[in-house]
């Protein structure tokens, strides 16, 4: 038992630390929008990782980086309904 609530304690402690990491009221909208926001952070951090996307794309790599940033951005409104 002492195992079980030592798991759960870090696992709180992990969750308030990051937020991406989620909890249990973390709705399926919020964990698929910090996916996507730490992945365009990632492309956008690593430089390399960039200019291969804008080489892909046929883009200068500014506009992909551009492109990026905006998606990153918190979608105004409410997340779509939940159907049960």
């Amino acid at each position: 038992m002492a195992d079980k609530l030592r798991a759960q304690q870090q696992l709180e402690a992990l969750q308030s630390r990051y937020v991406g990491t989620g909890h249990a009221d973390t709705t399926k909208f919020e964990w698929t929008s910090n996916i996507a926001r730490d992945s365009y952070a990632s492309y956008v951090g690593h430089p390399p990782l960039l200019q291969y996307m804008a080489i892909g794309l046929g883009e200068p790599r500014e506009k992909v980086r551009l492109q990026m940033v905006e998606k990153m951005v918190q979608p105004v409104g409410k997340p779509p309904a939940v159907e049960d």
